[in-house]
């Protein structure tokens, strides 16, 4: 499995989040690996049902809009880290992915996003571009 596959896993991730898809959010998240979810502002969710549970009600009150900008992949055999920024609305966050593989596939077992005073060297619109 490669670098372009982790971060089509990636995109995935981010295609579920803005588009307010609660099966495809589910579905992306790894079902026997330990996973935790880090929303911004928010405590440790240590538990896949919890964490789903937290996407839907995310989704329920109308989702948020969110761009994912630079991805960056560490590669560590059945391991997977992305970084990136995320655009949601005016604010920049900074995100951690982490994926692992599953009966073949690059399933989620973190996320983590929290607020950063660094931005991205390429402007969001460019940035964006860059990864589609």
């Amino acid at each position: 499995m490669s670098r372009r596959d982790v971060l089509q896993a990636n995109a995935r991730f981010y295609s579920a989040f803005g588009g307010s898809d609660a099966e495809a959010m589910e579905a992306l998240w790894a079902r026997r690996a330990s996973v935790a979810c880090i929303h911004p502002g928010g405590p440790v969710l240590r538990h896949r049902e919890e964490i789903v549970a937290s996407w839907r009600s995310i989704f329920a009150a109308g989702g948020v809009h969110v761009r994912c900008v630079q991805p960056e992949v560490f590669l560590n055999g059945q391991t997977a880290l992305v970084t990136c920024f995320e655009f949601v609305g005016e604010h920049v966050l900074l995100a951690s992915n982490l994926f692992v593989q599953e009966d073949g596939e690059w399933k989620m077992v973190h996320h983590h996003a929290a607020a950063t005073a660094a931005r991205p060297a390429a402007a969001p619109e460019q940035a964006s571009r860059a990864i589609h």
